[in-house]
């Protein structure tokens, strides 16, 4: 049974971890980066080297505050850094950096359509902290730890439960991570780990207030895999309750390959942890004219975008919505439509035939430049070439550059919109295909189909259709 079609409904909160894209460690002068090789970007300060002492990064919380403006939160003029006191085999002081009671940003929120609507996912806190190091467990049953990520800048987004479907889950985390690629402050690379989220998931019977107990699922990476992940959870607690059993508290894995989450370990409160503030770290205090000076240089954001592109380039809502949900691709789309005559044609093609190259799981730049989709676009628009012509010179423009129009014209794939030189080919279709004419003239519309298919293939593919049909009808009349 579907989650729309079952009496009860899952009550989702998520925490998301976004790492931020500063050039240094949030505590040490440590580059950020990914992909080099294990242990090249570590010190005495991010390995806990007995008398060495944490410097937090400014460039952290500028960013973290950028991110408490983009989600509406009140930003604290003062907070505090704690430590967690809980085992982290991946961090050499054993405890990781985080807020607890006074995070830098609270009470914030963020709108997401979804096919249901609008709605309104309100976020709890903003606090900064520390990611952990890399553990990499090898086949001889030993563990390896690769410490360039121990010490890079997090920020968590905590919502409240506000979310009651995997679409609802997905599109807040678009949005977030939408965001954040817009103002730079992370990459949110799903497929590195830069935005990850775990899910806290609840049921309960519809129109009920009540909470039930919640289990998380740790560490999803993927928007499919959340999706995935919220509906197999959902499924297992509403098998449990309707079997007159009893959620337990606990941390799951969700596993991709059996599409089934599994226990990991009991859930821990937040007295578990043992909160208590930081003695190496000051408190955090921000003043008013920062803010401002932070929220002036936010650019142009997605949803300003949108109402343009609906308003310039008569693009419908789901159309400006997809173009501007990542910047890469409205920028793209921008400076394209500056080239081309045809905005819609241009959206449609980056839809349809470019959006596997920038959905979560494949984060490659567009490998193409937009002035060449832009003149593609104009051969489309002015009708020069038909679709599948276009979509196998899009092909070959992801391979290599050249002009599109001179490439058509050299390969001879310019659509035939001539009548003269289409008249004989359709005379010869008509006359080897008189079953079909009669059948059109006793009412069998589709019959047609036949004789224009025969056209197409007398011309390689390459004849007007719709000019194809219309002279095909006006000689079967005149017959």
């Amino acid at each position: 049974m579907s989650m729309k079609d079952s009496k009860y409904e899952a009550v989702i909160g998520l925490e998301v971890h976004i790492e931020l894209k500063t050039k240094h460690k949030i505590f040490c002068d440590c580059e950020v980066s990914f992909g080099d090789p294990p242990n090249t970007h570590v010190c005495p300060v991010c390995l806990a080297m007995p008398g060495s002492l944490p410097v937090l990064n400014h460039e952290v919380v500028d960013f973290a505050i950028c991110a408490g403006l983009l989600t509406n939160c009140e930003i604290a003029l003062s907070s505090r850094i704690d430590r967690k006191n809980y085992f982290y085999p991946d961090l050499p002081k054993a405890y990781q950096l985080s807020q607890a009671d006074e995070p830098l940003c609270r009470n914030g929120y963020v709108d997401v359509s979804t096919e249901d609507g609008t709605s309104r996912i309100r976020v709890n806190r903003i606090h900064i902290e520390e990611d952990a190091g890399k553990l990499i467990h090898t086949d001889e049953a030993t563990s390896l730890i690769d410490m360039n990520r121990g010490g890079v800048p997090l920020i968590e987004i905590v919502s409240e439960p506000d979310i009651h479907s995997a679409d609802e889950a997905v599109a807040y985390l678009r949005k977030l991570r939408s965001l954040v690629r817009y103002t730079g402050i992370s990459d949110g690379r799903m497929n590195e780990g830069s935005l990850r989220c775990d899910v806290n998931l609840s049921i309960r019977e519809k129109g009920s207030e009540v909470l039930g107990t919640r289990a998380e699922m740790k560490n999803l990476n993927s928007f499919n895999y959340i999706a995935r992940a919220i509906e197999s959870e959902f499924r297992r607690q509403v098998a449990i309750v309707e079997e007159g059993g009893t959620i337990e508290q606990e941390t799951r894995r969700y596993d991709e390959k059996t599409d089934q989450t599994t226990a990991m370990r009991s859930k821990e409160d937040a007295a578990d942890y043992r909160y208590f503030p930081d003695p190496d770290l000051c408190r955090i205090e921000v003043t008013p004219e920062e803010i401002a000076e932070i929220r002036a240089h936010i650019p142009k954001m997605a949803e300003e975008r949108k109402l343009e592109y609906i308003d310039q380039f008569s693009l419908n809502e789901y159309e400006a919505e997809r173009l501007t949900e990542d910047k890469v691709v409205a920028d793209f789309f921008e400076t394209a439509a500056k080239n081309s005559r045809y905005p819609k044609v241009l959206s449609s093609l980056i839809m349809t035939e470019l959006s596997p190259l920038f959905d979560d799981d494949n984060e490659a730049e567009l490998p193409l430049a937009p002035e060449r989709l832009a003149t593609l676009a104009d051969l489309l628009g002015d009708e020069k070439i038909n679709s599948n012509t276009g979509k196998k010179v899009l092909r070959l423009l992801l391979e290599e550059d050249f002009d599109p129009e001179n490439y058509v014209k050299e390969q001879d794939l310019m659509q035939i919109t001539d009548r003269a030189t289409l008249q004989s080919i359709v005379e010869s279709a008509i006359a080897q295909n008189q079953k079909a004419v009669e059948d059109y003239r006793n009412g069998k519309e589709a019959a047609i189909k036949a004789i224009i298919g025969r056209v197409m293939r007398e011309t390689s593919g390459r004849a007007y259709p719709l000019l194809v049909e219309e002279m095909i009808l006006e000689e079967i009349k005149e017959d």
